[in-house]
């Protein structure tokens, strides 16, 4: 009887983390984890009251914030928690304290923090873990971040990976990190269908567009020369900065009687003429497109892409003459 009833909350179990769904709630904490991991201060301030609106507690975000540091360091945990510190000074009705933070009692025992930690590294990895390259890592990760910080109780394992799968989504360089968390809030209690739309709603939303060029309105003028969605922003001197989701680009164009300057400035993009090879844009990447050249440009896959643009050698009578989409053949086999 016992392993039947045991086999039927198992079944359970797995049905309820199967039909999750992201909640405000943890867009709310995710949000703010990804802004503070890039250190971008001034949309991380209205995230912040957004999150509390959507039932973030206070404590919670101060936890959320405190644990970061292991990520991204203390002067950006510092500086997402003066945010937070400069919100509630307007403190609205709503917004709730959350439970109060106290000490783990695994803090005054520096075996059992260990031993915690060692315990809550398998469960995130999937497999026991060790670091032997380099083994005063290997106790600072057991001891301290899945040991001492684990400990608390103001988020669950599953929020303190929801938590950190936002913040390395809005860095550049932690691939293998990312990877190894996505898999580690699945192991956590999450559903990998969560996590997925996550993923997708981070990127949905522009909070992985690492930038500080604003990001602009959605450029519906020009939406049916475009797959995929982009947005423009009028940053003056007639210049302008055009942001493509992943996989957005434009169609085959040309510029008649007008030369075409893109300067990327975020992500990472494609350039190409007709009859030639695709170019990669990275930040700093300028080209100088010709009158008269076949071309289009456009996001990677997997990126954001942003670039300014101007036109220069303008003469009277100059056009654009907008042609077919990029098909995804051609797009595909970019690598």
């Amino acid at each position: 009887m016992r392993i039947i009833v045991s086999i039927l909350l198992s079944i359970l179990f797995m049905a309820t983390v199967e039909g999750q769904s992201l909640t405000n709630r943890q867009k709310g904490l995710a949000s703010c984890a990804c802004l503070m991991a890039q250190g971008n201060l001034e949309r991380l301030e209205p995230a912040v009251r957004k999150a509390l609106d959507e039932g973030v507690t206070i404590n919670e975000l101060k936890e959320a914030f405190s644990q970061l540091y292991a990520y991204t360091g203390f002067p950006r945990s510092l500086n997402a928690l003066g945010v937070l510190n400069k919100v509630l000074e307007n403190k609205q009705e709503n917004w709730q304290e959350g439970k109060p933070w106290k000490r783990p009692a695994e803090w005054d025992n520096a075996k059992a923090a260990y031993e915690l930690g060692k315990k809550n590294q398998t469960q995130v990895s999937g497999r026991p873990f060790n670091y032997d390259f380099c083994p005063q890592d290997d106790y600072y990760l057991k001891s301290h971040l899945f040991g001492d910080i684990f400990a608390g109780d103001q988020l669950s394992h599953a929020d303190r990976e929801i938590v950190t799968v936002a913040a390395l989504s809005g860095l550049e360089g932690v691939g293998p990190q990312l990877a190894a968390h996505k898999r580690g809030a699945v192991n956590m209690g999450n559903s990998q269908q969560l996590v997925d739309e996550l993923c997708v709603w981070l990127d949905s939303e522009g909070y992985t567009l690492r930038s500080r060029w604003p990001k602009g309105n959605p450029n519906t003028a020009f939406s049916k020369y475009f797959i995929g969605n982009s947005y423009l922003s009028d940053v003056g001197g007639g210049v302008h900065n055009v942001t493509f989701e992943p996989r957005c680009r434009n169609n085959w164009h040309i510029h008649h009687k007008a030369v075409q300057v893109l300067i990327c400035v975020s992500g990472r993009g494609w350039y190409q003429e007709w009859g030639k090879e695709a170019i990669e844009m990275t930040p700093g990447t300028v080209i100088a497109i010709p009158a008269e050249t076949k071309h289009w440009h456009g996001a990677a896959k997997d990126s954001w892409f942003q670039h300014l643009t101007y036109h220069k050698d303008v003469q009277e009578g100059s056009s654009n003459e907008w042609l077919e989409p990029v098909n995804d053949e051609i797009y595909n086999a970019l690598k």
